[in-house]
């Protein structure tokens, strides 16, 4: 059993527990919050024996070995080099940091820490994306990637009315190109590597970050074309689109269902059985990382996010959108 605590109190954050427990590896130990009340609400709804309040002692425990991070993006980079400078394993949720330069440091604290850090990316370690990449060479030359996660935010109604939250506050390095974005960004990294150009435009709110975007992604045969919103939705699937064929896949966040459509009207169904809760895979890479004292995961890989991250680096520097981390 792997001893776990976690940072973060919200619905992420339960769902991961619940995924992780299905494991069979995980045990949960600790929990920190910035504010005692919710450590102590926290810690009582999923009997959890240690929780803090104070960032200096939760670090210094002895209670767990790996933390899970599901604070706001703009604090992951701060939790996880602590964490990691005190010999914890770190999984992080998307988007890992604010910026590469973050990034680049939290790279460089596992390393120098000997410790497991890996992106909390679910979808590219979903059986169904092991398929994906298992068959993408029945596309023949591939041509095209698209994909579209645009999914209308709860919290958009809010901010229409003029109270401003978490998911479309700067402060915390959000918005649709983080928050939705990266769901299309990572497998594009992890099937095909780094783009030669990226060209990006999106539309800025007036809290300062992005209501939606796209981009178009150059390489050196090939192009993939990209959309991500928060203001509006879009029922769209990905396909990768390939001389011979094109693979279809139902959701790019979470792949459900992925065929293979032929020129000649022929249908192949790849889609493998899945777990209902998908966070499932995520965890078992990372216990796995773990046992076996591997520092990296070969998908979600400190390249492959270095990737990502590059690439939404280079969007929003052409959407002009700057967060407050970028001018530390």
């Amino acid at each position: 059993m792997i001893r776990f605590a976690v940072i973060g109190t919200n619905w992420i954050t339960e769902e991961f527990i619940h995924a992780a427990r299905e494991t069979g590896e995980f045990v949960l130990t600790a929990v920190y919050s910035r504010t005692e009340q919710k450590a102590e609400e926290f810690a009582r709804k999923f009997e959890i024996s240690h929780r803090f309040s104070n960032l200096d002692t939760f670090v210094q425990s002895n209670e767990f070995d790996a933390v899970y991070i599901a604070s706001p993006n703009s604090l992951h980079a701060q939790y996880a080099i602590l964490c990691m400078n005190h010999g914890k394993h770190v999984i992080c949720e998307k988007p890992a940091a604010s910026n590469t330069k973050e990034l680049t440091a939290m790279i460089e604290a596992a390393r120098s820490n000997k410790v497991v850090f890996m992106e909390a990316l679910k979808s590219t370690l979903m059986p169904n994306f092991k398929a994906i990449q298992g068959n993408l060479h029945k596309l023949g030359k591939i041509r095209r990637y698209f994909a579209s996660y645009c999914q209308y935010s709860s919290r958009y109604d809010a901010y229409k009315q003029g109270t401003v939250l978490n998911a479309f506050n700067p402060i915390f390095s959000n918005g649709s190109l983080m928050d939705l974005g990266v769901y299309c960004i990572y497998p594009l990294a992890v099937l095909f590597g780094s783009p030669e150009r990226v060209q990006a435009s999106g539309v800025l709110l007036e809290s300062g970050v992005d209501g939606e975007g796209s981009l178009l992604l150059s390489y050196k045969e090939m192009d993939a074309v990209i959309m991500h919103s928060k203001i509006a939705s879009s029922y769209l699937p990905t396909e990768i689109q390939g001389e011979h064929a094109t693979m279809v896949i139902d959701k790019i966040n979470q792949p459900e269902k992925v065929e293979i459509r032929y020129r000649d009207g022929s249908v192949e169904d790849l889609t493998r059985e899945q777990g209902v809760r998908t966070m499932r895979y995520e965890a078992e890479e990372f216990i796995r990382l773990i046992k076996s004292g591997a520092l990296e995961s070969e998908t979600n890989s400190h390249a492959n996010s270095s990737i990502a991250m590059a690439i939404m680096d280079e969007a929003r520097n052409q959407m002009g959108l700057v967060f407050p981390a970028d001018r530390k």
